[in-house]
C-alpha cells in the first residue's frame, strides 16, 4: 500500500453528512437519476450502516482542495433491476479504491461521484467513508446516463483507463487500456454481465483542477436541497411536485396512469418503454416514455416533447417521490416533469455522446428546454 499523502484540503471546510441529509439525498438523487442509477433507498441503507459503524461521510467543494490533488471517480455499473434482486456486499468500492492505489502506486486524495442519480449518489459516499476520504461536491453527469463514456469527464477529454471493476464475490478486474471510451464501456459491460449484472467501477484518477472545470458542480448540494424541498412541502401539506419544479426550473408536463409497460434486460441494460393514459388536465391524451436504464424520450400523442440530455422525471402523483425504472408498475399514477440539463451537456461535443442519436434515435433533433441550469464551460 502506498504511503499516506499529506491532506490537500482543510478539514474545516468539510460538510459532514447526517442521517437526515441521507434521507433528503435519497429523494433528490432519485429525482436527478431520471429513473436510473440504481435504487437510492438500498444505497441509503448501506450508507446508514457505515454511519452506524462510526464512519463519517464528508463532502468537499471542488475549489476547496488543492489543484493537483488526485481524485478517483467511482460508480455502480449494470442494470438497475439487478440491484433490487441482489443486494451488494458493501465493500466493492473500497476494494476498487485500494486496487487503484496499488495499480498507480499513489494514494488517492478524494473520491468523485460518477453520476449523482439514484444509488450512484450513495456509492461514492460509502467508498470514501470506508477509505477515510472526502467526496467532492460534484459529479460527471448532473443526472444519470446508462453508459460510462457519457460523463462530462470523458466527453471533454479524460481517458477513464486504467480502471478497476470489483463485484460482490471479491473479483477485481483491471482494464489497463482502451482505445476509446466507447470500447471501455463495451468491455466493462461484457464483464459486468459475466459478474451477474452489477458491480462497482473506478476510473482513472484525475487532478482536482480538471474535476473543477469539467464536473457538474454542487450536485450533492443540489440533490440534498431537492429532497429537503419535497420533505418540507409534504410536512406543510403543499405540492411537492411544484416545489421540485420551482427549485430546478422544471415544469410538470403530464399527469398519467401507466397502462402498459415493457421492460427487460439486454446487454447489461434495462430497456423498454411505457404507455401512459392522461388524467386531470391531460385527460384524453396519451404519452410514451422510452427507457434504457433511464427515461430517454417523452412523447405526447406520438410527438416528441422532451429528450436526452434534458431530464425526464417520474414522480408519484400524491407523494412527489421519484419512481425509478425498476419500481415502475402497471396502474401507477405519475406526474412527468421535465428539467433542463446542465450547460456542459448541451455543447455539440456533448450531444454527440449524450444526445438522442447516441441512443439510436437518429430521427430526433434535440431541442433544449428553456432556462438551463449552470453555466457554460
Amino acid at each position: 500500500m502506498p504511503e499516506t499523502r499529506k491532506l490537500k484540503y482543510d478539514d474545516a471546510v468539510l460538510r459532514i453528512l447526517t442521517p437526515e441529509d441521507l434521507d433528503a439525498l435519497e429523494i433528490g438523487a432519485g429525482i436527478l437519476g431520471t429513473g436510473g442509477g440504481g435504487n437510492p433507498y438500498q444505497g441509503k441503507l448501506l450508507a446508514l450502516e457505515a454511519m452506524k459503524a462510526g464512519y463519517e461521510m464528508k463532502v468537499l467543494a471542488t475549489d476547496s482542495i488543492e489543484a493537483d490533488a488526485l481524485c478517483m471517480s467511482i460508480g455502480g455499473i449494470g442494470a438497475p433491476v439487478v440491484g433490487v434482486e441482489r443486494i451488494r456486499e458493501g465493500r466493492e468500492g473500497l476494494r476498487c479504491l485500494r486496487a487503484m492505489e496499488e495499480l498507480i502506486r499513489t494514494p488517492i486524495d478524494a473520491i468523485v461521484c460518477e453520476e449523482i442519480g439514484g444509488s450512484n449518489a450513495m456509492n461514492p459516499l460509502v467508498t470514501a467513508a470506508l477509505g477515510g476520504l472526502p467526496v467532492l461536491d460534484c459529479d460527471g453527469m448532473g443526472r444519470a446516463f446508462p453508459e460510462m463514456q457519457m460523463t462530462t469527464f470523458s466527453i471533454y477529454g479524460h481517458s477513464s483507463t486504467p480502471s478497476v471493476m470489483c463485484d460482490l464475490h471479491g473479483n477485481a478486474v483491471i482494464f489497463s487500456h482502451a482505445v476509446s471510451e466507447v470500447w471501455h464501456e463495451r468491455m466493462a459491460r461484457a464483464c459486468v454481465v459475466a459478474q451477474g449484472g452489477g458491480a462497482m467501477l473506478a476510473t482513472a484518477p484525475m487532478q482536482a483542477h480538471y474535476v473543477h472545470q469539467y464536473g457538474i458542480q454542487k450536485s450533492y448540494t443540489k440533490a440534498i436541497a431537492l429532497g429537503e424541498a419535497v420533505i418540507r412541502a409534504r410536512k406543510a401539506q403543499e405540492d411537492p411536485i411544484a416545489a421540485v419544479c420551482a427549485l430546478e426550473g422544471g415544469r410538470r408536463i403530464f399527469n398519467g396512469k401507466i397502462t402498459d409497460l415493457k421492460r427487460h434486460l439486454r446487454g447489461g441494460f434495462a430497456v423498454g418503454d411505457m404507455e401512459l393514459a392522461g388524467f386531470d388536465d391531460c385527460i384524453g391524451q396519451t404519452a410514451n416514455v422510452a427507457i434504457q436504464n433511464e427515461f430517454l424520450i417523452f412523447r405526447r400523442d406520438g410527438k416528441v416533447e422532451v429528450c436526452v440530455p434534458d431530464l425526464i422525471v417520474l414522480l408519484d402523483v400524491d407523494t412527489g417521490y421519484p419512481i425509478t425504472t425498476e419500481m415502475l408498475r402497471y396502474g401507477q399514477r405519475v406526474a412527468v416533469i421535465a428539467i433542463p440539463c446542465h450547460e456542459l451537456l448541451r455543447s455539440a461535443r456533448a450531444l454527440d455522446v449524450v444526445g438522442p442519436a447516441a441512443f439510436g434515435y437518429r430521427d430526433i433533433t434535440y431541442l433544449p428546454l428553456p432556462a438551463p441550469v449552470g453555466t457554460a464551460a
